[in-house]
């Protein structure tokens, strides 16, 4: 009798391409059965009558396949939505689950296996719109792991389990890109959604399961040639653990691939907006340094305006830093939009202040050093303080952080407020009017405004509206007062009464008919070309508005002189 090996086949037939080909089907067989033993921490999905089972998951193929041992390298973040099979949740475990459907964002790293065919996955699934308002819960988070069989596109995943180390240091990193970079909500917030939101009792008592099937797009499909775009499908179940019924009815999932590489361009790009935006200020403040670079001209600018400018751009210095510390691979582009803002705040803003903290008290520059120093003290103090509870405020009221920028633009009106005070002439510059406005708007109109933004915020055109009409209404305002005075706006009958410099004086009295400015005479009969201070001196129209525009101090005596 011929012998047999362990496939069947005589020595015969050994020689033949019969027994070759038993051979093969016989370690494909083999092959077939390690790649779909149970693997451990995965159940599978229970059948259903409108669920996906096993049968109708393995037969579904995608026509675009390389081939059956073509390997896809489906790690990246997946955008789509979310709908209940049955067009409503018909479960009464969580009725707070009233929508039908939503946005859904799916974050996965897929790592190969010992076993061949086999690659283990893990990764955060994000569910927008899932429950009702009275909660406040926008979105639902749940970290999954599971395996990717890719000889035939299927992907299997649990909820995870809580084990925490290495897992929750990938998944925390698999957040960290420009897509997920967006205003985070508070550890506070965080705290209250754990005890009251309805997700965090669903974990408890519920199962997660999600079957899905990964098809590749073509180029025509996805728009974009330069990398391969995949699509999941799939469904989630959700069985309760003691079998009570289902905490919620079946979710279809629908979601494709993101190219990231387009919002790191975008985040680039927008640094380098910042980054030119912060030097044009630079530039600005250049020339309104320039413009105000007397005691007198100082004195006229509110140090509220400028003081409320710096501690804006501290505040982008700081959110800058911290964007490129959470996204590591763009630290270098947001650190240098940070370094701008530090620089604009720091160094000209700061030192801006101090211009006109030390014109506003020209009195005290000869009481010492001591006391200038202690005086410098409570400035820089104030500043800081304000800053450090600005911040805190705005941490604890982050969820009205619309109103809040609103109200950091109103940065014109206290100079208004102050050229109606002092009734000045002319204290900033046209330019850095218009300039410091639009540059400003920049930002904010990016973020609430463009439709393409990279940190994904749904556009408000309604309050970008708003805040370019509000903030160019201060600007009108201020140019009124440019050319027409700065109370043009106010009645005559509720004005405080105004120092004339021409007011009428007595012909036969003593008086000195010299300018001490020019050094000659002064014709008193001349009303127009002799101004009188309330000290009682005398002289020319424009050498007094002249030297008004560098001290307002009377040449003579030294005393304080009032407006013009």
């Amino acid at each position: 009798m011929m012998s047999r090996d362990g496939f069947g086949c005589s020595e015969y037939q050994r020689s033949g391409f019969g027994c070759f080909s038993r051979t093969i089907f016989a370690l494909w067989a083999v092959h077939i059965f390690l790649v779909f033993q149970p693997v451990d921490g995965l159940r599978p999905l229970r059948e259903r009558a409108r669920s996906w089972g096993d049968e109708w998951l393995f037969v579904r193929k995608d026509k675009s396949d390389l081939g059956p041992f073509s390997e896809w390298n489906i790690t990246g973040t997946y955008r789509g939505s979310w709908s209940f099979l049955d067009s409503k949740n018909n479960s009464s475990r969580f009725p707070d689950f009233r929508n039908s459907n939503g946005n859904s964002i799916i974050e996965l790293i897929s790592t190969p296996t010992k076993i061949s065919g086999v690659h283990y996955v893990q990764g955060v699934v994000i569910f927008h719109d899932v429950i009702g308002n009275e909660h406040d819960v926008s979105g639902v988070q749940i970290k999954v792991e599971g395996v990717y069989i890719w000889p035939f596109r299927q992907l299997r995943m649990v909820a995870n389990s809580g084990k925490g180390g290495e897992y929750e240091q990938e998944v925390d990193s698999i957040l960290s890109n420009p897509y997920h970079l967006v205003l985070q909500e508070s550890p506070q917030d965080k705290m209250w959604k754990r005890s009251h939101s309805p997700i965090y009792e669903m974990e408890k008592h519920c199962n997660i399961e999600i079957a899905a099937q990964i098809s590749h797009l073509s180029s025509a499909q996805n728009g974009n040639g330069e990398r391969d775009h995949y699509h999941i499908e799939g469904l989630m179940e959700s069985p309760a653990v003691d079998d009570d019924g289902d905490c919620f009815s079946p979710l279809a999932l629908n979601a494709t691939s993101v190219n990231i590489e387009i919002y790191y361009n975008k985040a680039v790009n927008y640094t380098l907006m910042v980054t030119f935006v912060s030097f044009l200020q630079v530039l600005l403040l250049i020339r309104q340094m320039e413009h105000s670079n007397t005691q007198s001209g100082a004195a006229k600018v509110s140090i509220l305006m400028i003081g409320q400018q710096a501690i804006m751009d501290a505040y982008l210095c700081l959110l800058h830093l911290t964007a490129g510390i959470l996204v590591e691979s763009l630290f270098n582009a947001f650190a240098t939009a940070a370094f701008f803002k530090f620089v604009v705040f720091s160094i000209f803003e700061m030192r801006y202040l101090l211009a006109i903290w030390k014109a506003s008290r020209p009195m005290n520059n000869g009481e010492g050093w001591e006391t200038m120093r202690r005086e410098l003290s409570v400035l820089y103090s104030r500043f800081y303080g304000i800053l450090l509870g600005g911040m805190f405020l705005m941490y604890e009221l982050h969820r009205f952080m619309r109103p809040i920028i609103f109200l950091m633009y109103s940065f014109w009106i206290p100079q208004i407020v102050t050229n109606v005070i002092r009734d000045s002439r002319k204290p900033l510059h046209i330019y850095y009017i218009l300039g410091i406005t639009i540059t400003r708007l920049a930002i904010p109109l990016y973020v609430f405004g463009c439709p393409h933004n990279f940190m994904r915020i749904q556009p408000d055109k309604t309050w970008c509206i708003c805040l370019g009409v509000f903030t160019f209404l201060q600007v009108a305002i201020l140019l009124l007062q440019h050319y027409f005075g700065s109370r043009w706006f106010i009645p005559r009958q509720i004005l405080p009464e105004k120092y004339s410099y021409y007011r009428r004086v007595d012909q036969n009295g003593n008086h000195t008919t010299d300018c001490v400015i020019c050094m000659t005479a002064i014709d008193v009969s001349r009303p127009n070309d002799c101004m009188i201070t309330p000290c009682d001196h005398f002289f020319h129209s424009g050498c007094l508005q002249r030297w008004m525009d560098i001290k307002m101090e009377c040449p003579t005596c030294r005393r304080l002189l009032p407006p013009v």
